[in-house]
């Protein structure tokens, strides 16, 4: 049963449906975990330098759908929005990210990182714009 289940949510419209329902019951739960209980900063370099990492305010995204404010989720990194976005379309786009060039690829994240950062830091008054 867990094989089949797998190989659905590798695959076509269904795994988009199973990545989807995951991913919301997810937010769900961890919106109702954070509720009870707030375990303040997450990030290990954002906790010891103040300095955010481009991935800084991810938990926060699924933590504000979880808990029905996607403007939030989106203020809070946005990237990591439209990554999760990626991720729960993926069945349906593999073949299309794979047909890029490795060096397409490697521009594609590198931006999206860079961004990412640019954001988290104006997002944290760091870098002034």
């Amino acid at each position: 049963m867990t094989d089949r289940v797998l190989t659905l949510m590798r695959h076509g419209p269904m795994g988009v449906v199973l990545r989807v329902t995951t991913m919301a019951v997810a937010a769900v739960g961890v919106a109702w975990i954070h509720r009870a209980h707030d375990p303040g900063v997450l990030c290990p370099l954002r906790a010891v330098t103040g300095i955010p990492c481009p991935l800084c305010g991810g938990t926060t995204v699924f933590i504000e759908l979880g808990s029905g404010r996607p403007v939030h989720a989106l203020l809070a990194n946005p990237v990591a929005l439209v990554g999760a976005a990626g991720l729960a379309v993926a069945p349906l786009a593999r073949d299309r990210w794979w047909a890029l060039s490795p060096r397409t690829r490697a521009w594609v994240l590198g931006l999206a990182l860079v961004g990412s950062e640019l954001w988290q830091l104006a997002r944290l008054g760091l870098l002034r714009i």
